[in-house]
């Protein structure tokens, strides 16, 4: 629970003030130490290790002198490049003491040590994985060439690693423990150890003041956690919905028809209605196809009758020619007037008549069309309508041989052939009427059996409301048991604080009259024995009253666990009873 247990170096000093702390002057620091074993283990393991970067070569050391400068300039230092490029033992005690203090501002370097005797001691501190590379000697010239490389290795080193302290503490990451980042809903045994710390610092703050209570600090950490289990208890509730609601939507599924029948159904209803849209779209093809040929007999007859006016054009001029060219006398003259004259009327009087045939014809073919139109509607509203009622053949028995669809047939010249199908009276209609007559005795049939469902539904709600008021007096009756349970719990600890009350008043008593015994002699020995014997018969009253509210408390439970008991059984018989009706 103490941040003092943290392994990681960069936690030590970074947010916590001095409070119990060892002293700046005191070079032992235990948060450092990890015991004789460990060290050995450690600096046999760095003995074998070798420094694995190119130190020695110059691109590496300007790299390294150039993110040394960056980080150092950003820090407000005054150090330069020319400072790194010929450093003395001053400026290299100067960077080193302000990279070890920016990771820890509590490290205890002893005032007026020689840098060689703080040097590797402070790296080790700071687990510095080269440390045994390093020679004291060094220090005393560090930019010379055998030298300067590896202690410009170790500055770089320091400069990652406090680069990376510095970011670790921006992040926010629970391992630092830092109170006021911690959620009001948390898990991680970080944050609770941050809330307890905190705690414990705070309480050991006013312990040191002199103080014996902690009211402020174990305030603060109970509302913390309330605030915790308020949003945990609210995340509970909602769950609980979720829980109710899906509990809910799953009993509507199992109250409901298996999907796959439903599904089932659909495919069979789309199948029938894909054979209707079939048988449809074959009638509409035979209809185009007639209204086609239609269309081509009436485009043959018009291009005759174009053949035909140019035949006769071309008699005409040929006539023409011919009466210009002959020699006639004025009798014949006359005589081909008159007669040209009477033909010209009898021309006129035949295309007259020729022109109310026309019309007749005209009007014949508009009242024909008009009732082929009505009659095809009306066939188009026979077909749907025997699709809509699932007529199409096959049909049901004992009508699988029969076919109910009609066609209309306008392009025919015979009237018999105008409507083919089966016969509209002798079969048609008797079929139908037929058929009528079964749906009306299934459908009466369905409405009885309606009835009957009705009313067992209404029995089995009745039924179930009787079982709900049980159900409410069973628990009108187990609240009442829970309540008096609740009294005579109530009244045993009222008894057992009474008898507790008196025995200590007795003891009290009985250490009172030990006292005047001992001071005043045996004269009092009576007395005392007699306190002692209503002590006795107060411990026992106070045993018996335990014993009295321990059977009273478990006789109440075995009645609630009873009680659930039979609640749970009508509850098992009604469920039973609805799923069995």
């Amino acid at each position: 629970m103490m941040r003092s247990q943290n392994a990681n170096p960069l936690l030590m000093s970074a947010s916590k003030p001095n409070v119990g702390r060892t002293p700046l002057n005191n070079v032992r620091r235990g948060s450092m130490w990890p015991g004789a074993g460990g060290t050995i283990q450690q600096q046999g393991a760095q003995a074998s290790a070798k420094d694995p970067r190119p130190l020695r070569e110059k691109s590496y050391q300007a790299l390294m002198r150039r993110d040394i400068i960056d980080y150092l300039k950003n820090a407000g230092t005054d150090i330069t490049s020319a400072t790194l490029a010929n450093i003395t033992a001053k400026d290299f005690r100067q960077i080193f003491n302000f990279l070890i203090l920016s990771l820890d501002p509590s490290y205890p370097f002893t005032p007026g040590a020689r840098l060689e005797e703080e040097f590797v001691p402070a790296l080790k501190a700071q687990r510095y994985p080269y440390a045994h590379t390093i020679s004291n000697n060094w220090l005393a010239a560090p930019a010379s060439m055998h030298s300067w490389p590896s202690l410009l290795g170790v500055l770089h080193w320091l400069v990652e690693l406090c680069k990376l302290k510095e970011h670790y503490l921006k992040s926010s990451h629970p391992t630092l423990q830092i109170p006021s980042n911690i959620p009001d809903e948390f898990d991680s045994i970080h944050e609770h150890r941050a809330l307890a710390f905190d705690f414990f610092e705070k309480s050991y703050t006013l312990w040191l003041d002199g103080a014996d209570d902690f009211p402020e600090p174990t305030q603060e950490l109970e509302d913390r956690y309330a605030r915790k289990i308020q949003s945990i208890q609210a995340e509970l509730d909602e769950i609980s919905n979720e829980s109710v609601s899906a509990r809910e939507q799953l009993k509507e599924l199992r109250a409901s028809a298996d999907p796959i029948a439903k599904l089932l159904e659909q495919n069979k209803l789309l199948k029938s209605d894909s054979v209707k849209m079939r048988g449809i779209l074959d009638l509409k093809a035979k209809k185009k196809t007639k209204l086609q040929n239609e269309i081509m007999d009436l485009k043959a007859s018009l291009m005759k009758k174009e053949s035909d006016l140019e035949q006769l054009h071309a008699e005409h001029g040929k006539l023409t020619g011919i009466v210009r060219t002959q020699n006639l006398s004025p009798e014949e003259v006359h005589q081909m007037n008159t007669s040209y004259e009477t033909l010209s009327r009898n021309t006129e009087e035949l295309k007259q008549k020729l022109l109310e045939a026309q019309r007749y014809v005209h009007s014949s073919e508009i009242a024909v069309t008009h009732r082929s139109t009505a009659a095809e509607e009306a066939l188009d509203a026979y077909i749907d309508l025997v699709a809509n009622l699932d007529l199409f053949p096959p049909l049901q028995p004992p009508w699988e041989h029969i076919d109910l669809s009609l066609q209309l047939n306008t392009a025919t010249s015979d009237v018999r052939d105008l409507l083919s199908g089966a016969d509209v009276n002798e079969i048609v209609l008797p079929t139908l009427e037929d058929i009528a007559a079964r749906k009306r005795s299934e459908r009466a049939s369905l409405e009885n059996q309606k009835i009957k469902l009705d009313d067992e539904l209404e029995r089995v709600t009745l039924t179930c409301e009787n079982l709900d008021d049980e159900n409410s007096q069973l628990q009108n009756k187990a609240d009442a048991i829970n309540e008096q349970a609740d009294n005579l719990r109530d009244a045993a600890q009222q008894e057992a604080y009474e008898a507790s009350r008196q025995a200590s008043q007795l003891e009290r008593d009985l250490a009172h009259a030990r006292t005047v015994a001992l001071a005043n002699g045996m004269g009092v020995k009576s007395k005392l024995q007699a306190l002692q014997i209503s002590y006795t018969e107060q411990v026992e009253k106070v045993d018996r009253l335990k014993k009295q509210t321990i059977h009273a408390i478990l006789k109440s439970g075995e009645d609630i666990a009873d009680l659930k008991k039979e609640v749970s059984q009508h509850l098992n018989e009604m469920r039973e009873y609805a799923e069995t009706d």
